[in-house]
């Protein structure tokens, strides 16, 4: 089945192209808002935004899956983009940190509501094994093309008009993602096999307790967020106070580490059909542990250069990559067809709680006390997740070698059931 044939499949990822761009641009005129408002303490109101971001993922999010059966998925998913639009529109008049909190935390909320009811009518759409296999690597591929292009077209918007001019595309993107989905067929849920929403909301968090290879990508999380942290929150002042750089140089530098990212993309594919997906994962926990220490480094030597953040910044955009590529085929195998939304949802809050444990790092100690002791910290949170994962995460899980999954087989549809060895 040729995967872009499918009418509402390509539209719909067509809005997930479109609010992913408007997303990126939203993170990196955010970020240059902070310094705006609040110049060397700019680390500490980012960081203080985004984990306002993570609290609502992770309460949200196991919401939205819970109750995503018994509301209309298209009208929802329109309304929460028209919300994300309205409240990206107003950003740029603001005038008082706490106001930045106070919409950050409406957007993000319409966000968390958004990302696992647009991930579990995927599957709804996309009936055929293999394509949606295919639709699962667009995702990733769309996702890794934002964040290389994002801050490249942010930085070249920035060499001719201000920063608070990227939120009107930011809300502009919303509002047309929107639009896509209204002309979009989407079917409504179908009934889980929990009847309560409290248990429904559990129920793929416990997944991830029973079954090892989910405990390992639990750990994993935290290696993303630790990296990843240093990456988002703590680049504008580095590039602007310690390198002495400009706005377009901050956008430049993150789209550093998103060019790490896009070049893991374009060989994972090929690799991922030779060699496990544990493997690949191991490795890319392994590169940014040795690219946050390289990060601490350069702080605690006080020798920071362009090249030596440039060379730090894509390591870290090469591991993430690697991490987070072959998350959605380990989700997808471990747990039959009516379990994914909730495990998505759950893989969902689950990696946003490790950032909300590594933002205020970030951003409030590395305010504070300063970059070398915070990235320092984070670098220990992200060798402690590495050796976590191996740990929870047997060598030969899902081949019968070692440990028996958690999932019965006899709950996994005979398609999904010869996908589950290949996960691990």
């Amino acid at each position: 089945m040729r995967l872009f044939a499918l009418r509402d499949y390509r539209r719909l990822f067509s809005a997930q192209v479109i609010a992913l761009f408007g997303t990126g641009l939203t993170t990196v005129a955010l970020g240059l808002l902070a310094y705006d408002l609040a110049g060397p303490h700019a680390g500490m109101v980012l960081g203080t935004a985004l984990t306002i971001k993570m609290v609502m993922y992770v309460v949200i999010a196991p919401l939205a899956a819970a109750y995503v059966d018994r509301l209309p998925r298209r009208t929802l998913l329109v309304l929460l983009d028209v919300v994300r639009g309205a409240v990206v529109l107003v950003l740029p008049l603001v005038t008082e940190v706490w106001h930045v909190y106070v919409l950050i935390g409406l957007l993000q909320t319409a966000s968390a509501a958004f990302t696992p009811t647009f991930q579990a009518v995927i599957p709804d759409i996309v009936t055929d094994e293999s394509a949606y296999t295919r639709a699962l690597s667009a995702s990733q591929v769309a996702s890794t093309m934002e964040s290389l292009l994002s801050p490249v077209l942010a930085a070249v918007a920035l060499t001719f008009m201000s920063f608070d001019r990227l939120f009107l595309g930011t809300s502009a993107g919303f509002l047309v993602s929107g639009l896509l989905v209204l002309s979009a067929r989407v079917p409504d849920a179908r009934p889980s096999t929990h009847t309560k929403a409290w248990d429904k909301a559990a129920a793929g968090i416990r997944t991830f307790l029973r079954t090892p290879r989910l405990r390992g990508l639990m750990a994993l999380n935290l290696v993303v967020a630790a990296a990843g942290s240093i990456v988002v929150v703590n680049t504008v002042n580095h590039v602007r106070d310690r390198l002495g750089g400009s706005q377009p140089d901050v956008a430049w530098m993150l789209a550093a580490s998103g060019t790490g990212t896009l070049l893991a993309a374009l060989v994972l594919p090929r690799v991922l059909d030779r060699v496990s997906a544990r493997t690949v994962m191991m490795t890319g926990a392994g590169v940014l542990v040795g690219a946050t220490g390289a990060a601490v480094t350069l702080v605690v030597t006080g020798l920071a250069t362009w090249t030596g953040t440039a060379i730090t910044w894509t390591a870290i955009g090469v591991g993430m990559a690697l991490i987070i590529t072959p998350t959605g085929k380990v989700l997808r195998a471990s747990v039959g067809r009516n379990a994914i939304p909730e495990a998505f949802a759950a893989q969902f809050s689950l990696s946003h709680l490790a950032w909300l444990i590594t933002y205020p790092i970030a951003g409030w100690l590395g305010t504070n006390a300063g970059l070398p002791l915070a990235w320092s910290v984070l670098a220990i949170l992200a060798g402690a997740g590495a050796i976590g994962a191996l740990l929870l995460w047997p060598r030969h899980d899902g081949r019968g070698t070692m440990t028996r999954l958690s999932t019965p087989a006899r709950h996994v549809p005979s398609k999904e059931r010869s996908a589950l060895a290949k996960a691990a």
